[in-house]
Parts: C-alpha cells; structure tokens; sequence
C-alpha cells in the first residue's frame, strides 16, 4: 500500500536516541576504536559490511579501546548552509515536498546566528547579510524575509560545529538565551507569507485592491501592491493572525481580475517554536574527546581505522554494565625470557592455531598489547612468537580487555583513514548518524 516515513518520523528516531542518555534507566554508550592494521588502500577506507559476522564479531577482534559517551556529548545536528551573497535561498513553504529533506531555507552568519527563510524575494539573490536576534520575522534590503531562530553557543560551536553540520536544540526551560525568548513569542497558526502566483490585469485603481483571508483561524490581514502596469506583485502581510490549518486568499477590487495568491501558513506551533523539528535536525551528533584522560587505556602507540559505538556491553566475564569512563580493550601480556623486539601490527602466534596482532610493545616494562586473539585467547606460560620480527617470549601473566568481547549491541560502525596518536595530542572525534 502506498505509504511514506515523514520526515517527523526520523526526527522523533533522532530524538528517541538523544533522550536514551538522559532517561533514568538510560542506555550506556560506549565510542570505541580499532583495527590498527592497515587497509588495503589507507587513503580509501572501505565501506563497513552490514552483516552479523562484520558488526557483531569482527569489531571486536580489531577494538584497541573504549570510551563512554555522556549525555553532554550528543545534540541533534543539521546540515550547515552558510550565508553567502549572490546565493539564492529556498524558504519555508507549508507546501514544499522536499522541504526538510534537501532544500536550503536557512542559513548560518558568522556570527553563529541561524535565520530560517521565509521568502526569497521570488527567487532573487540574497545580498543583504540577515543580522539581529528580533521575536518578529523582518525584511532585508534585497526583499528576503527571515526569522532568527537561534545562536549556536561558544562552547557548542567548540564541541560541534563543522564544515557540514550545525548543532540544533529546543529548549525545555528557559536558560537566558535569545532563543527561548523565540520559541515563546512563536505563533501558531500565522501567516508570514502570502504569494502571489498571479498579478491578474487592468488593476488601474490599485489603492483599492483588496486580499481578503478567511480560513479556519483568525485575524490575518494583508495589503496589496499594484506595479505601474496595473498588476498585483505582491501581497504583504501586515497581520500574521492565528490558529490557521488552512487558508484562502482573495484579491478583489482595484478594477482589475485575475489574481491569485497563496497563503504560507507556519508550522505547528509557530516559527521558532521547536528548531529542532523545524530544520530537520534527524541528524544525531556525537563528540568524543580522547585527550589523554583515559589513564592509558587507549594507547596513543599506534594509529586506529575504526571508530563505532557499543550499546550496553558488559564488564569483563560478567553480565554486569561497563559503567567505567574508559576500558583498554587490549589484552595485556606480561613476558619473559624475551628474545628480540615485538614489532607493531605484526601478527604472533602461540605455536598453535591461536595467533593476534601486536598493538604495542613496552619493552622497558616487558608489556606486549595485542587485540583479541583468533581463534581462542593464549594461555598463561605459552610461548609466543613475532611474524614480522621473529622475537620470542613465554607469557607470564595475562591482564584482560575491560569490556566482553561480544557482549551488548554494536550499532555504528565507521572506517577511517589512519588518525595517529600521540601523548600530547587531542583527538576531537565526532560522528553523525542519519536517522
């Protein structure tokens, strides 16, 4: 049967997921990284494979470490559009299809402000940068309307704001900033914008041409204006009125016939009413610091490929939640009667069919990291052997990965080009998800 997903639909998927860091019994997300070894062409990343074999087990056996994702690192985002001269916009129209879904109708000045279109001068250029944090929509000199809706925060701008992507929220209270002074002066149900998409003709008496709106609301008023060849080019509306669902438009008087125009009616709750469902934001953004405060469970002695997130993973052999900030997903291998040194990303072996590869080796500590080993873990006082190096120790002791392997829900996954690491550097880390 003929059916669509709405665009409201993803919105709300998008929201369901924000609100699962917050909620009492809140889900417990962790961003891991991996796979030290490097793709067959570094400089393009492959696609990660949706099947059980390569989300549920291959992550695993490749996660170098863990970090929890707090309830502070997620917002909902949406596509950046920068405010650029000579650009013709799109603008809110109740009746666009494509609306939400790839159309341009805001913009963001470098001033952090985000302005929503709501006529675009008939689809002339903007030229006039939109400026100011007013409640009440305005006209810029080149005949764009637009309405403030927001400004995106220092600190969000720091933790969020990219190339392709704007932070985007709707306040539940009132935190003293310009934008919830927009959500509550929203009108429901207004009129902000009357096209003509007719001037009709002989309109020789244009002081008396007159728009009429009726409709399911109230108290929407709109003058009109007649060009020198007697025809209507515009409808400009000088009461936005209320509670409209639906509207008409007709013009009369003025000696002339004709023309036509329709009635733009906001969207539930008014402009600015809820940016969050107004722009789209179906987009989730998470930033993930790795800035040294892992206490070293995420070695900064190799580079990772791999980033994702893991819902709800359990502590090492228990089916207790991690709760931790941070888990080394590396097994850990105190040896001795060392022979040579363990090269990096080369692979070992037990002299059986187990075999892992090297992440680190702390020679000054005698500490060899490996990820998971394939088939079956090492045993305590196994002899172990280098591929590449062709060193050889005994294993004395064996300090285990924090987290289960397998265990919770692998939901994201995302291949990279190699992000090295270093003691004095920060990896800002930011993901989106398209919901």
């Amino acid at each position: 049967m003929p059916a669509i997903a709405t665009s409201k639909f993803r919105v709300h998927n998008a929201e369901q997921f924000k609100e699962a860091f917050d909620e009492t019994s809140n889900t417990i997300m962790y961003f891991f990284v991996g796979r030290n070894e490097a793709f067959p062409d570094d400089n393009s990343p492959p696609t990660p494979v949706n099947s059980t074999a390569n989300v549920e087990f291959t992550p695993w056996r490749q996660m170098m470490g863990a970090k929890r994702v707090q309830a502070s690192d997620v917002t909902h985002a949406i596509p950046r559009y920068d405010w650029t001269s000579g650009t013709v916009y799109d603008y809110y129209d109740d009746q666009d299809t494509n609306l939400i879904e790839s159309d341009d109708f805001y913009v963001i000045t470098e001033d952090y402000n985000v302005y929503k279109c709501l006529w675009n001068a008939g689809g002339g250029a903007s030229t006039t940068k939109p400026t100011g944090t007013s409640t009440s929509k305005f006209t810029a000199a080149d005949g764009y309307i637009w309405k403030y809706m927001y400004t995106v925060s220092t600190a969000n701008a720091l933790k969020f704001l990219t190339n392709d992507y704007i932070p985007v929220q709707t306040l539940a209270s009132d935190d003293g900033s310009d934008q919830w002074d927009i959500q509550s002066a929203a009108v429901d149900g207004g009129i902000d914008v009357i096209r003509v998409t007719s001037g009709g003709s002989s309109y020789t008496d244009g002081a008396n041409a007159i728009a009429t709106i009726s409709g399911d609301g109230t108290g929407a008023t709109a003058n009109v204006t007649v060009d020198a060849s007697n025809v209507v080019t515009a409808v400009t509306v000088t009461s936005v009125g209320s509670g409209y669902t639906s509207a008409n438009v007709q013009i009369t008087g003025g000696g002339g016939s004709g023309a036509q125009a329709v009635a733009i009616i906001g969207p539930k709750g008014g402009h600015g009413a809820n940016a969050v469902e107004e722009l789209g934001g179906k987009y989730i953004m998470l930033n993930v610091r790795l800035d040294g405060s892992e206490a070293n469970t995420i070695t900064t002695a190799n580079e990772f490929r791999q980033v994702g997130l893991i819902r709800d993973p359990y502590d090492y052999g228990t089916s207790n939640r991690g709760i931790t900030s941070n888990y080394r997903q590396t097994f850990r291998y105190t040896v001795g009667s060392v022979s040579g040194t363990f090269s990096a990303d080369e692979t070992i072996s037990d002299g059986g069919s187990n075999t892992a590869v090297v992440v680190e080796y702390d020679a000054t500590n005698q500490y060899l990291y490996t990820l998971k080993p394939v088939p079956s873990d090492f045993a305590n006082a196994a002899s172990i052997s280098g591929g590449t190096s062709n060193a050889t120790a005994t294993i004395v002791a064996i300090d285990t990965p924090g987290l289960q392997p397998y265990s919770g829900d692998i939901i994201y996954v995302e291949n990279r080009v190699p992000i090295a690491r270093a003691e004095d550097q920060i990896e800002d880390v930011k993901l989106v998800i398209q919901f």
